[in-house]
């Protein structure tokens, strides 16, 4: 059968490459096409259609900027879709973009299926009744959120988390901590503070120069940064404005591992810093302006914006948001976190509750089993 994939940043790469790995499992004349990364294009055995560092933008003034881009990337996946004519369209997160397609799968009868939920839990809940009109079939790696959909009467599967396969088996394959160092040219006996600022040019941007001062008030400590693959070694010294810049390409959950703690930029790299078990500070910095938390506040429907957090349904690590997020809050934060303390004990703590209630299913190798049998059931219907 074939297939074509989308998936429009770094860890949707990620995800979707195990996807397909999994897909060619149980459907061995599988065929694919898809918007995507490098990762993908491995499992694949071909190159992207569109290689998603052409499709990652964030922030209203940047999408603004790459409207006429968008909309080129958005008729090159229309097209693809015509001429392709896929008995699957999968669809890997990245909603806005996603939901326009999907509709117009829907006018091919083609069917689609989307492996992890949009977060339309946190905003735009409104997005739901477009899910519930296009979507055949949606595989959610969160567990809260089967009960948020079927509140709206709608039925997904929660299949596991990718994140808790990726890093178990990252973990499994660390090399020894002088290895690591000396591999990336480090000499310094300090411990470390990992940053991770996240992987779109604009959080890179607004969040790395605060991360940077605020690990400075250690100075007993070192800090380096989780550099995404898709940013270039220059950028990140332009924002960063610091000579003596440590930065660790393709080495996260190691970086992570040997790290005494984290601050991270408010995304998937949050569950990964906690599934390695790293204390950490969430961060999340925009304009810094006070109106701008004011607006998040009504515009979001959650309590918390972390997935640890959400998904221990209590706070483990602290969020600061916006203006919250500055050189001395983060400090603050961090402070107990560096050595022994009864914060960094609560938040080990609730890391193995958040664990637990992520469960032990294979996310990846679940939901292509759940799409190719989908697949084989309506072929076998339709004869």
């Amino acid at each position: 059968m074939k297939y074509v994939l989308i998936a429009g940043e770094a860890s949707g790469d990620l995800h979707a490459s195990h996807l397909v790995k999994w897909i060619r499992e149980f459907d061995h004349e599988a065929e694919f096409r898809f918007f995507g990364g490098d990762l993908m294009a491995a499992q694949a055995r071909r190159k992207p259609d569109l290689h998603y560092s052409e499709m990652n933008v964030m922030g209203f003034s940047e999408v603004l900027r790459a409207l006429p881009r968008i909309w080129r990337n958005l008729r090159q996946a229309k097209a693809l879709l015509r001429d392709f004519r896929p008995d699957a369209l999968i669809l890997v997160d990245y909603p806005s973009f996603n939901l326009r397609l999907a509709a117009y799968a829907r006018k091919l009868g083609i069917r689609t299926h989307w492996f992890i939920s949009p977060k339309v839990w946190a905003w735009k809940e409104w997005r739901v009744a477009k899910i519930k009109r296009f979507v055949d079939r949606m595989y959610s790696i969160l567990p809260f959120e089967v009960q948020f959909y079927k509140r709206h009467g709608y039925d997904v599967t929660y299949v596991g988390n990718p994140s808790v396969q990726e890093v178990a088996y990252a973990l499994g394959h660390i090399p020894p901590l002088k290895h690591f160092l000396e591999r990336h040219g480090i000499d310094d006996s300090r411990p470390i503070i990992a940053l991770l600022p996240g992987s779109r040019r604009g959080e890179i941007r607004n969040n790395l120069p605060l991360m940077i001062e605020a690990a400075k008030r250690f100075p007993e400590f070192q800090y380096a940064v989780a550099a995404a693959p898709s940013v270039s070694e220059k950028f990140y010294r332009e924002v960063a404005q610091d000579p003596g810049l440590k930065m660790i390409f393709g080495s996260t959950t190691t970086l992570l591992k040997y790290s005494q703690a984290a601050i991270v930029t408010s995304g998937t790299a949050t569950l990964e810093t906690a599934l390695v078990n790293t204390p950490q500070v969430v961060v999340y910095r925009a304009n810094g302006l006070k109106i701008s938390y004011k607006i998040m506040e009504k515009l979001l429907h959650v309590k918390y914006v972390s997935l640890p957090n959400l998904i221990a349904g209590h706070e483990i690590v602290p969020e600061l948001l916006v203006h919250r997020c500055t050189v001395d809050s983060i400090s603050r934060a961090l402070s107990p976190l560096l050595q022994p303390s009864p914060k960094r004990d609560t938040q080990l703590a609730g890391y193995r509750k958040m664990r637990e209630r992520l469960g032990t299913y294979v996310a990846a190798e679940y939901a292509a089993e759940l799409i190719t049998r989908d697949l084989t059931r309506r072929r076998y219907d339709a004869k």
